[in-house]
């Protein structure tokens, strides 16, 4: 390949007792999309941190327009050139738009003086460049997660970057907004910049990129054009071997009903009614705004009801809060895992049982130690968690392992009922596949399994039954066996479908 922009050689980094990279090659082509995949885990982002000065290598090259250089800060890169838009936008909500452009970087008059005028102006031209039309004097805090992605694009765009790093930049974007960006990278690649395409979707991968570059254990495994690439060959150069079937859905004789829903209302939700067996896995589905997660929440006792009837093994209750939902045998796993699932400043331990220190606790609310370790070990084991120990720090772990704290907290408490919320967000494939074999696990077991989840292949891979939401209603609830993706979208639009 000709034109090479920026080429890191033999990249190790070592931190005290792990060799997170070892003698890594990667590359970026003037002008194009290169993707960087491999699990959580395989040294992406540790890759990245070095790239733009946040860690220094501990041996290794980097090139950049043909010159060596060495980036001791983030500064450093951004003042050659390379910028790195994070999967946790880095903005601040309670600033204007064009304050968060040109954040630390702001133009000064001839009294040393903030230019408000050229600040907001040149903000803009580059915010009119990318298609958004919006005032750079309003509160960046107003402007949905897709306009905030085009304001850190423009931010890029303010120090001239000709290398630009997306570190899973569709997350939490709607499709339409996942379109409009793909429209900005194309529109930056003509204007000959470079673009590090960092995802665990790899359709987009394929609709975007040009190259990829593939991780796995600290170590390049190899760099292709897309062209000459399946989805299975880059899942196999991923995980260093054949996944099988992606989707590892089981049949299980049916249970008793061990939740029923009827007429449940309030703000988000309109006369909802459903039933959830043991050994179930009842899919959720529908287009952003529906009131998946509201249901969720709902049922839960995190959003209060205003009607209808919630029945657990036929015993009608009342929950009002998540902790009487607990007490009730509900468990909910969050789509926000860091938000709302987890804390990161605590253990693997403490993460794990602090949903159960009731049934931990003796005398005088001291918790018995020995049989909270017991539990966690257990499900450390059970669940393949990687950790160096129980007591590692959360935050320390992959996303996929973070993802296994996370459900394991929620079984702690040995629910009836196991709502999970976008269970594989933010996981690599291989990671993926082992929290399907878990939930199968469960389900074996006679738990009932409300799984709410934005990819329609994973709701057809996995559920018994879907049910498909639109404006807070049940447009359909269709058995598996019979689900098609076409028939999903026509309820998530709002054509009433079938009830079986």
């Amino acid at each position: 390949m000709n034109n090479v922009i920026l080429e890191m050689k033999g990249i190790t980094k070592e931190f005290p007792g792990v060799k997170a990279l070892k003698g890594v090659d990667f590359r970026v082509i003037d002008g194009k999309v290169m993707a960087l995949l491999g699990e959580n885990g395989a040294g992406k982002s540790t890759l990245m941190k070095i790239l733009t000065g946040v860690y220094q290598r501990t041996s290794g090259e980097m090139y950049y327009r043909g010159e060596k250089v060495e980036f001791r800060n983030s500064k450093e890169s951004q003042d050659k050139g390379i910028a790195i838009i994070h999967q946790d936008l880095n903005l601040i909500s309670n600033l204007t738009i064009g304050e968060n452009i040109f954040l630390g970087r702001e133009p000064v008059n001839k009294f040393h003086k903030i230019n408000w005028k050229k600040l907001f102006n040149d903000s803009r031209k580059l915010l009119e460049q990318l298609g958004v039309n919006e005032d750079p004097g309003g509160l960046l805090g107003e402007l949905s997660l897709g306009k905030q992605q085009m304001v850190e694009i423009a931010k890029a765009l303010s120090i001239n970057a000709r290398v630009i790093i997306m570190d899973e930049p569709t997350d939490s974007l709607t499709h339409k907004e996942t379109l409009k960006l793909f429209e900005v990278i194309r529109q930056l690649k003509k204007e000959g910049r470079s673009i590090v395409y960092i995802s665990h979707k790899l359709k987009e991968v394929f609709e975007i990129c040009d190259y990829a570059t593939v991780l796995r254990d600290g170590m390049f495994i190899a760099e292709n054009s897309t062209k000459e690439l399946t989805e299975d060959k880059i899942v196999e150069l991923m995980v260093g071997r054949k996944l099988g079937q992606q989707f590892p859905r089981i049949e299980v004789k049916g249970g008793e009903t061990a939740l029923e829903v009827k007429g449940l209302k309030n703000r988000y939700l309109n006369n909802v009614s459903f039933k959830v067996n043991k050994g179930e896995i009842l899919g959720v589905s529908g287009l952003m705004g529906a009131g998946r997660t509201e249901l969720a929440k709902t049922i839960f006792g995190a959003i209060k009801k205003e009607g209808g009837e919630i029945i657990i093994d036929g015993k009608k209750i009342d929950i009002k809060s998540p902790e009487e939902g607990i007490n009730e045998g509900i468990s909910y796993v969050s789509e926000d895992r860091k938000e709302n699932g987890l804390f990161l400043g605590l253990s693997v331990k403490k993460n794990m049982s602090i949903s159960a220190l009731k049934s931990l606790s003796k005398a005088l609310w001291k918790i018995d130690g020995k049989e909270e370790e017991s539990i966690c070990l257990n499900f450390v084991k059970d669940m393949s968690i990687k950790t160096p120990s129980i007591e590692q720090m959360i935050k320390n772990l992959s996303g996929g392992n973070q993802q296994k704290v996370a459900i394991a907290k929620s079984l702690a408490t040995n629910p009836k009922v196991l709502i999970l919320d976008e269970p594989t967000r933010g996981v690599d494939v291989g990671a993926k596949k082992e929290i399907y074999d878990i939930i199968n696990r469960f389900k074996k077991q006679g738990m009932a399994i409300i799984m709410i989840s934005s990819e329609i292949t994973e709701i057809l891979g996995m559920s018994d039954r879907i049910m498909v939401m639109h404006g807070g209603e049940i447009m359909g609830i269709i058995d598996g066996g019979e689900a098609t993706q076409e028939k999903i979208m026509g309820c998530a639009f709002g054509i009433k479908g079938v009830q079986s």
